[in-house]
């Protein structure tokens, strides 16, 4: 990097954070947007989790592989590629006319997605260094924890006073700021090993992603084990008893086999692999990607639940929904100075098990307060919490993974720990999801006999509910004749969002145990300051 390329790097910074601004804003923006989308485009509970999981399955597959395409072609030259076919995938999004297509949309923000994210963090790996690494690191993790509360704020403004579709068309001006701004203010980097792209690792890992979330998220539909629905896809019937979703798991098993496999093949051989094996002998890194993981199961899932509740139980609007939600994002921003005073005083692995114990602490709160009747009041502290806990932990975990990692690896060790944490966010929106929905489901099937419902009835109106992620208790609720109906409902959804909370409140547990193999002494090591590959 010249001397005269430094001024600018903190200002390159600044339209860095905007870049993971736009894909987590997006994400968390969609939660408070999906009850107007399931009434005009009249989608299932199904298709619920697919607008979701559409987009966060795609990103998480394709993280390794843009991470490593960034560093043989251009970091900056990858980020500004993202950005614009992330644009592009959000017109898609904002003028779909129905489920399908959105989802689609979605999937192609995913793509989008998947090249932002590494490239920003392994931006931030190659520029900065020492304490200064850490207070970038600091601000892209607070940009993270902020924007994901900020997200249903603004989502909740633009669906109430306007349309859900603005919650996809604000990403266009977001874009245009950020392709300007990195253009005048970022650097391009890239490694000078310029090696062939291992493509089939990148196969490999995207079978193993797909099957595996698919799996999560179908197997209420198709069954766990045998065929409780028959698959079909146009003209075409699924021909066994046995449900797909086993087959998928063995699927993403045999793919995940195959993966480590071949890549350690390719790394005796000494040529490039997709992800650099070699890398988790580096114990921080090792065992803060096992720690970011588990974490990131219990810290996005919840969302999903919570704006469903709030709308479709409590009754909130979704802008008071946002409102809400704005705690959460206040915790986070005060988190930003809370760990600001800490550097340099406390390890960086004692922030994230204090961050990780607020997590814990928040959405336990949240969990004991959920009811059909619930008030805002009671949620506001434990939502602060939590946004506290997410603030302190995200990016203080970052900086512990990417501590001892040389720069002219930090594109596959930014892939690796944004994998981490995607594969997380992944199976915990599709595990939380799951529960949210099957506990429902259950908890109203029982209420529904106690009250003498005949079977046939009783599974109609399991399945209205089920189906359209809780929008259908407001029909209940207008006819005299169903309203008792609709109470045992939202008792059931409260149920249903409780046992998801509880849920996200165990696996940030086992997070923050997992972080006790993260050694305080490792932490406090300064990051590598060496360059060796690195083209700046």
């Amino acid at each position: 990097m010249t001397e005269n390329q430094l001024p600018r790097r903190w200002a390159g910074l600044v339209f860095i954070s905007i870049a993971v601004s736009l894909i987590i804003v997006d994400s968390t923006i969609v939660n408070v947007a999906v009850p107007s989308i399931v009434e005009e485009l009249d989608i299932s509970s199904t298709e619920v989790q697919w607008v979701q999981e559409a987009y966060t399955l795609v990103f998480a597959s394709f993280l390794l592989v843009f991470g490593s395409l960034a560093d043989r072609f251009g970091r900056r030259r990858l980020l500004l590629t993202g950005v614009v076919v992330f644009g592009a995938a959000s017109i898609a999004a904002a003028v779909a006319p129905t489920g399908g297509l959105l989802i689609l949309a979605r999937l192609v923000q995913g793509v989008g997605g998947a090249m932002i994210l590494p490239t920003t963090l392994s931006i931030i790996n190659a520029t900065f260094r020492g304490r200064e690494r850490g207070i970038a690191f600091a601000v892209w993790g607070s940009t993270i924890g902020g924007m994901a509360a900020v997200g249903p704020l603004l989502g909740g403004w633009l669906t109430t006073a306007f349309s859900w579709r603005w919650a996809f068309g604000i990403n266009i001006p977001l874009g245009v700021v950020i392709v300007i701004g990195v253009v005048l203010t970022v650097a391009e980097s890239r490694s000078d090993r310029v090696e062939r792209i291992d493509g089939i690792g990148a196969l490999l890992s995207v079978l193993t992603m797909a099957p595996l979330v698919f799996g999560l998220i179908e197997g209420r539909t198709y069954g766990w084990w045998t065929v409780d629905t028959v698959p079909t896809i146009g003209a075409w019937t699924w021909p066994f008893a046995l449900s797909p979703v086993p087959v998928a798991f063995a699927l993403a098993v045999i793919g995940l086999a195959a993966f480590i496999a071949w890549g350690i093949a390719r790394q005796r051989r000494g040529r490039s692999t997709l992800l650099a094996f070699d890398l988790f002998g580096i114990t921080s890194f090792r065992n803060g990607n096992i720690a970011a993981a588990v974490v990131s199961l219990g810290e996005f899932g919840i969302i999903l639940a919570l704006p469903l509740w709030l709308q479709f139980v409590v009754g909130f609007d979704a802008l008071q929904t946002g409102l809400l939600l704005l705690s959460l994002a206040i915790g986070s921003f005060v988190a930003s100075g809370v760990a600001g005073a800490l550097s340099g005083k406390v390890a960086p692995v004692w922030v994230v098990r204090g961050g990780l114990l607020a997590e814990v602490v928040g959405v336990a709160g949240v969990a004991v307060t959920i009811a059909p009747d619930a008030a805002w009041g009671p949620l506001v502290p434990s939502l602060f919490v939590y946004g506290l806990g997410v603030g302190l932990a995200t990016a203080q975990l970052t900086g512990v993974v990417l501590a001892d990692v040389p720069p002219a690896a930090s594109g596959q060790a930014s892939g690796t720990q944004s994998t981490s944490r995607q594969l997380g966010a992944a199976l915990g929106v599709a595990i939380l999801g799951t529960v949210l929905f099957s506990t429902t489901a259950g908890v109203l099937a029982s209420a529904l006999d106690d009250r003498g419902i005949p079977a046939a009835q009783r599974d109609q109106v399991v399945s209205q509910v089920v189906d359209s992620a809780g929008a259908a208790i407001a029909g209940l609720a207008a006819s005299p004749d169903t309203r008792d109906l609709a109470t045992d409902a939202r008792e059931a959804f409260s149920d249903g969002t409780r046992a998801a909370a509880f849920t996200a409140a165990a696996f940030l547990t086992l997070g923050l145990a997992s972080t006790l193999t993260l050694g305080a002494g490792a932490a406090r090591r300064e990051p590598h300051a060496a360059s060796t590959g690195e083209t700046v």
